[in-house]
């Protein structure tokens, strides 16, 4: 299976357990793989027959600036979920970083990953 992947996509949101969080918002960071097969894509050269990066990349920011949500597991499985009812996603894996997390020591980053399959997919496995 192939990957196409998308780092570091920045959006704004307002998720968060404390009520400043909601308030005042900050950006969030996003890495997202969708697991797919290229070769059609490879084969015709053109776009309509992949999964368009920047629609992914779009659908992302809008998911972060949706509804705020506490936990940012949950915004992770929002995206993953939103991602795999894409024609031709297998699988996806979804990194949400929260860069400005409320936590009281220093600190570079704090993220979640959560990986999902689509329904009706449970036995595929990465290499399959």
């Amino acid at each position: 299976m192939d990957e196409i992947t998308l780092t570091g996509v920045r959006a704004f949101g307002y998720h968060g357990v404390f009520a400043e969080e909601r308030r005042e918002g900050q950006e969030f960071v996003v890495d997202a793989t969708l697991f797919v097969s290229t070769a059609q894509a490879a084969a015709s050269d053109d776009v309509a027959d992949t999964v368009h990066y920047g629609e992914v990349a779009e659908r992302i920011v809008e998911l972060v600036g949706g509804e705020p949500l506490n936990l940012i597991e949950g915004l992770a499985v929002r995206i993953a979920d939103d991602l795999l009812a894409r024609d031709g996603v297998k699988m996806a894996a979804v990194t949400v970083h929260k860069p400005h997390a409320p936590i009281t020591v220093p600190f570079a980053d704090v993220s979640v990953t959560v990986r999902r399959v689509r329904p009706g997919e449970q036995n595929w496995t990465v290499g399959s």
